[in-house]
């Protein structure tokens, strides 16, 4: 995705600042190029193999800044699962032209040493994203579908016409803003590209899910008296459990639900605090293993 525009210029900038004293900083080498990476570890783990949630910040952001916006680390520590948020080559590469860098061959590359190093389990991988990062999480489900047990994807949808497609069923999650300035809730042409709408990327999951069509449906009133609320639709597989579930955030940004207001409203829109973003994501993850 090709966020090359003074808004993202500024919103990366605003993530890059955060303290990073828990964090471990690895590096590997894909096809030549450095790849960076943050691991959390939870306090006080005496589990054997913990599940591992792979978080990916926006375009032109920093693993640093991602720990900031969606800091999954104290909900970690309590439900005792590794977070990792792998640095981009200024952008994730989610589209066709790679430009020499394979994203998805990164993720994998990173999920086999997580594994390996810090004995995460294998059959509960999960992924999540924001923005850029959000679209890249969409291509892995796409692409790296053997490897993930279940996505949540916010600010963000799936790219039309881009050499890859949903083809196996697997548990996701949206959160979107209405008024997404960036990300146009009903999808459309986006930096020079087509994206599907938040409404037409879950009717696709579920017909691949095989859902049943009517939906679960959970209001959320603007508690926080910040001018969102939260339309909650849950779409269940009786059979096998699978779910497809959409958060509609009324009157919200380009944001992630819970996190800061990392620019000016004007410039991204709101942030809803009706809801927190990590504890619904970790909690709708713990559900699923790999089907094998």
């Amino acid at each position: 995705m090709r966020y090359f525009t003074l808004v993202i210029m500024i919103f990366s900038s605003m993530w890059g600042h955060a303290q990073s004293t828990t964090l471990i900083n690895g590096e590997m080498v894909i096809d030549g190029n450095k790849r960076s990476f943050s691991t959390y570890i939870p306090t006080n783990n005496k589990t054997g193999k913990m599940p591992l949630v792979i978080s990916l910040h926006g375009g032109f952001a920093s693993p640093k800044g991602m720990f900031h916006l969606a800091d999954f680390r104290p909900v970690a520590d309590r439900e005792k699962f590794i977070v990792v948020c792998p640095a981009s080559k200024k952008i994730w590469h989610d589209g066709a032209n790679l430009h020499g860098i394979d994203d998805v061959k990164f993720i994998d590359q990173l999920i086999t040493y997580i594994i390996k190093t810090y004995n995460a389990d294998p059959d509960r991988v999960y992924v999540t994203g924001i923005s850029n990062g959000g679209f890249m999480t969409a291509r892995l489900a796409c692409q790296l579908n053997n490897r993930i047990a279940a996505v949540a994807i916010v600010a963000a949808t799936l790219d039309i016409g881009e050499g890859y497609d949903l083809d196996r069923p697997m548990p996701a999650l949206y959160m979107h803003g209405t008024s997404d300035p960036i990300v146009g809730y009903n999808g459309g042409k986006l930096f020079g590209r087509s994206v599907y709408s938040q409404d037409a990327v879950i009717d696709k999951w579920i017909a691949l899910n095989n859902c049943e069509k009517t939906a679960v449906i959970t209001t959320i009133p603007d508690n926080a008296d910040d001018g969102t609320s939260i339309l909650k639709a849950e779409y269940t597989n009786p059979k096998n459990g699978l779910k497809v579930v959409g958060y509609t955030i009324i009157n919200g940004g380009h944001t992630w639900p819970g996190g800061w207001q990392y620019l000016p409203k004007f410039i991204i829109g709101k942030t809803t605090h009706n809801l927190n973003a990590c504890e619904e994501i970790w909690s709708f993850f713990k559900e699923y293993k790999l089907s094998h």
